[in-house]
């Protein structure tokens, strides 16, 4: 067996947990990496495992393709979603190095949020949403004036996870007050939040509301087969119980085993049969197949059971950190079956454990992340191994000097697995404190995930959903609205 040599793109925690998937492969790949900046754990990976690193704008595809080439690697393996937005992919292809990583045209699923949705709706996938997609700042805001409906306002292009409002519009004395926050936020998105891309065409997306708990369904796929991870549930929001700004995650839970304590086996299924059928829709949509990772950001809801909110063309973050310092089958096996088509020939064996992801974060984040910028930190690895939990470096900076500098974002990723999620997360909640700033700078952390409260708050809501959606399976009524309107009665929609 020849010594594989592979390419990992990327630089934040769950490209840490990537490397660190392939360093533990029976393969023994040397491992390389391209980074934006130096993250401390990547780089130790890459020397551990005789390689070496390249650091430089990730989203140029000209830097990572002179990179491969002078690593001689024999794959690359996107992280994160702007390379491939950037056609990173592509260009590795093109010269002749397989990619692990969607190509421009797949990773559109998560980009356009927009093409997305009208790709669900031509090639009837379940799980989709009503929606509206606008070029025009005008044309939004004349839709959101008109109609008196509760919806969710976003950035039709993905933007960091940035720019969501959900707006409940259920009382009809403050109709006029909600109008003017959605027409508000409309503008928002549109000159904030929407500014820095010309690369689509579509600004604002406005969708129907639906409520239930949201979960991940991470897989790998070759564009015919999926391979799933176990589901996973991240907590984007800032502060305990689910209140303050949104994040990029502030940790994340999943199992015991594949499905989590809110999810029935039969709603997996379903979520896995959903992704499969985009990445179907995809193929005939474009002719190419969709080689990397997809996961669908899942939401469970009266109107369908499993329901798609928007797709990642990658693995989450944190929620890559729930299952691949666990999964069992090898990367470098699974990559390879991607490349060369063959995926239906791997099978995922995943223990029965439960694991917990909690970020620490400096202050300052998410809003402000000048401020979070810039702090010395120190991370107690051997005590948090001692503890039997992992650690992933995420927005730091290694400089020459060996010192390691905070880049604005969440700093590390603590991750715990036991027999059950609150044992996971009060493990995970031990080592905590072996994440610190030096110059006394703060940092916070939720140490509510995985808690007994948040679950029972979780598994409550999904059961009174569970509730709904069966009663309107029963009526036949599973995928269709009926709205109501003065002067013509009832009109349904069939989705």
């Amino acid at each position: 067996m020849s010594m594989v040599k592979v390419l990992l793109i990327g630089d934040a925690s769950r490209e840490h947990a990537i490397a660190d998937a392939f360093a533990r492969s029976n393969h023994e790949p040397k491992l390389y990496a391209v980074m934006s900046r130096r993250n401390p754990g990547i780089a130790k990976l890459c020397k551990q495992r005789g390689g070496d690193i390249a650091i430089g704008n990730i989203n140029d595809p000209q830097f990572v393709v002179k990179a491969a080439k002078d690593f001689h690697v024999d794959f690359a393996f996107v992280g994160p979603e702007e390379p491939l937005f950037h056609g990173v992919a592509d260009a590795l292809e093109e010269a002749g190095i397989p990619c692990v990583g969607a190509k421009r045209q797949m990773a559109l699923v998560e980009m356009s949020k927009a093409f997305m949705r009208r790709l669900m709706w031509k090639y009837k996938v379940p799980g989709r949403l009503k929606f509206k997609a606008f070029k025009s700042l005008e044309d939004a805001i004349a839709y959101v004036n008109e109609y008196a409906e509760s919806v969710a306002i976003k950035p039709a292009r993905q933007a960091g996870g940035k720019g969501v409002k959900v707006i409940a519009d259920l009382q009809v004395y403050l109709s006029k007050e909600k109008r003017e926050v959605k027409a508000e936020h409309v503008k928002t998105v549109y000159e904030k939040h929407m500014a820095v891309y010309d690369d689509i065409d579509d600004k604002v997306l406005i969708e129907e509301r639906v409520e239930g708990p949201e979960y991940t369904l991470q897989v790998f796929t070759d564009g015919r087969t999926v391979l799933s991870l176990p589901a996973v549930q991240d907590n984007k929001n800032a502060y305990e119980m689910d209140i303050g700004p949104e994040t990029g995650g502030m940790g994340s839970i999943a199992g015991p085993g594949w499905l989590l304590p809110f999810l029935t086996e039969e709603e997996y299924k379903q979520s896995v049969e959903i992704v499969q059928g985009v990445v179907d829709a995809l193929w005939k949509e474009t002719g190419v197949r969709y080689k990397g990772v997809i996961s669908g950001q899942m939401m469970l809801t009266a109107l369908w059971g499993p329901t798609i909110i928007e797709f990642y063309s990658r693995f989450g973050d944190p929620e890559a950190c729930n299952v691949l310092p666990y999964m069992e089958t090898d990367i470098v096996e699974i990559s390879e079956a991607i490349i060369d088509e063959r995926l239906n020939t791997i099978k995922m064996n995943f223990p029965n454990i439960a694991t917990v992801v909690k970020a620490v974060a400096p202050k300052g984040y998410p809003d402000h992340r000048d401020l979070a910028k810039g702090h010395p930190a120190l991370i107690d690895e051997d005590a948090i191994k001692k503890r039997g939990c992992k650690v992933y470096y995420g927005s730091l900076d290694e400089k020459p000097d060996g010192t390691i500098v905070t880049a604005g974002s969440r700093i590390a990723e603590i991750v715990a697995a036991a027999s059950t999620i609150p044992e996971a997360s009060e493990l995970a909640e031990s080592c905590i404190q072996y994440v610190k700033l030096l110059d006394g700078w703060d940092v916070f952390h939720r140490s509510d995930i995985g808690s007994e409260v948040l679950l029972k708050k979780r598994i409550e809501q999904a059961q009174l959903i569970r509730e709904i959606y069966h009663y309107r399976m029963s009526k036949g009524l599973i995928g269709k609205t009926i709205d109501w309107i003065p002067g013509r009665g009832k009109i349904e929609y069939e989705f």
